[in-house]
């Protein structure tokens, strides 16, 4: 299944925590009172050309992932990014580096002493996403940009809603920016001539 959150609460018309109800009861459920929940398998066929970021957000849902992502053969599509460094360790170890992954927490607090000249060694990841801050601290600036760019890696930041940061962000060279207004990210990249439609 494809969703973000243990719980139909926050955003559909329905009630109860996913894990512990039939996926019938499930599919009931409509995000902003109009959309069901897809499984994973429906979202990677209904878009075969779209590439997709998806985040495992618990244990449980890694091996039947990795079962979906050969069974269906769209590793070329993909990027696998979590909060845990174990869950992506897992999709390396299934598919070495024939599956993109972004950096764990760890990797990317490497990566940010790299950007102030620290030796921090060989990354794994194919990006870094991350948000514009932690901890009341800068995380997204120029430096981590270029140490970013100098191997090979890319950042997406997130979760950019303001068209001012995305600007911002835009400026300073990232990779991609996730959004809850693709309507409004979509007008700016327009706007500066740098929407593509594939």
């Amino acid at each position: 299944m494809s969703f973000h959150d243990t719980v139909l609460d926050r955003v559909t018309d329905r009630q109860g925590e996913i894990a512990a109800l039939p996926f019938d009861e499930v599919r009931k459920a409509r995000v902003a009172g109009r959309e069901p929940i897809p499984l994973m398998a429906e979202v990677l066929d209904a878009w075969p050309d779209v590439r997709i970021n998806i985040d495992p957000k618990v244990d449980s849902a890694v091996e039947p992932l990795i079962a979906l992502l050969k069974d269906m053969n769209v590793l070329d599509r993909v990027c696998i990014g979590s909060f845990s460094a174990a869950r992506i360790k897992a999709f390396r170890d299934a598919f070495g580096d024939r599956v993109c992954t972004s950096m764990g927490p760890g990797e990317t607090a490497r990566l940010r002493a790299a950007a102030f000249g620290l030796p921090v060694g060989r990354f794994q990841a194919n990006c870094a996403q991350i948000p514009p801050e932690q901890y009341g601290l800068p995380l997204v600036d120029p430096r981590m940009v270029r140490a970013a760019n100098r191997r090979g890696i890319q950042i997406h930041v997130w979760t950019i809603d303001d068209r001012g940061e995305m600007e911002r962000l835009i400026d300073l060279g990232v990779h991609g920016l996730m959004t809850d207004r693709p309507s409004l990210l979509k007008q700016v990249l327009q706007e500066r001539g740098i929407w593509r439609k594939s």
